[in-house]
């Protein structure tokens, strides 16, 4: 279940509902799906086979389905990403920069763990992201992720627009690393 830290405050919201709560409040779609469904051998699996990649899909298409029937998305695919990226620090870098979309951010973790960093109304929050966790940050609304120090996660991403993921770069002078 999802966690998040009011970076201005340092004060930790725990529990379904009381996560749900703060981040509704702050515009952010949040859900949670079983991911029991996945086969057990690729379960907390990261480095991950096209053919892998698309059998954990196959495992969540009725909760992608469902998503994507709700709020329009039109493609899904599956990142995975661990220290058996040989290019995991560029990756990580371009993730890292405060940036907007043209369309919401979805994201359904399906193992390991992640943050996104997200400007609420009140400066930034991160929300701790486990298995399970569906996140979408809203159209417009300044952001970025990365990984937690376990350095792995699988995430499935949903997009309206088929070009997928297209980051704009967002200037915040009050954003500050954690």
């Amino acid at each position: 279940m999802a966690t998040i830290r009011v970076r201005n405050t340092g004060e930790l919201i725990e529990g379904e509902e009381a996560v749900r709560s703060f981040l509704t409040a702050n515009d952010v779609y949040y859900n949670h799906w079983d991911v029991s469904v996945i086969p057990s051998h690729l379960q907390d699996k990261y480095d991950l086979t096209d053919e892998q990649k698309e059998e954990i899909l196959e495992a969540l298409k009725s909760d992608i389905e469902d998503l994507s029937a709700e709020r329009g998305y039109v493609k899904w695919d599956l990142i995975s990403l661990s220290d058996a990226n040989p290019n995991l620090e560029e990756l990580l870098k371009k993730f890292e920069e405060v940036h907007t979309h043209t369309e919401d951010e979805v994201r359904a973790i399906a193992a390991g763990s992640g943050i996104f960093v997200i400007k609420g109304s009140n400066g930034y929050f991160d929300v701790i992201l486990q298995p399970g966790d569906v996140i979408s940050v809203p159209e417009g609304n300044p952001h970025f992720f990365t990984l937690t120090d376990e350095r792995k996660v699988v995430a499935v991403r949903l997009f309206i627009d088929p070009a997928g993921w297209v980051a704009h770069p967002f200037a915040d002078p009050s954003f500050q690393k954690a």
